[in-house]
């Protein structure tokens, strides 16, 4: 099976097993964040993934740091929402500080690939 250029990206797969985790941790939430907090989390996590599979897919490095960067924002929207997560006890600190983790080595590792377009 052929494989695409995006998935050999560290970033994309640190990316991807972050999304994992959301979804896994967020099937713990109360019900009625079903359509809330929940679906919220899952769609912003999902983002980061498929910012960085479109923007590694375009030619200009213009338009692949726009998707850097888009993917960036995603990843802190959903640092927001973890953060309000373990305000409302939805997540323990300790989960909190793991999934902050994963977002550190996204961040740094997108700001790296967006710095890289632009120079």
């Amino acid at each position: 099976m052929h494989k695409y250029s995006f998935e050999n990206l560290n970033v994309w797969q640190t990316a991807r097993s972050f999304t994992v985790s959301i979804y896994k941790i967020t099937g713990r939430f109360p019900d009625i964040e079903k359509y809330g907090m929940v679906s919220q989390l899952r769609r912003a996590s999902i983002s980061i993934c498929s910012n960085i599979a479109e923007g590694n897919s375009r030619i200009s490095p213009k338009e692949r740091a726009h998707f850097f960067q888009m993917a960036y924002s995603s990843t802190m929207e959903v640092l927001n929402q973890l953060i309000i997560a373990t305000d409302l006890d939805f997540l323990t600190e300790k989960e909190l500080l793991e999934l902050r983790n994963s977002i550190d080595e996204i961040s740094n590792k997108l700001n790296a690939l967006h710095k890289k377009q632009l120079n």
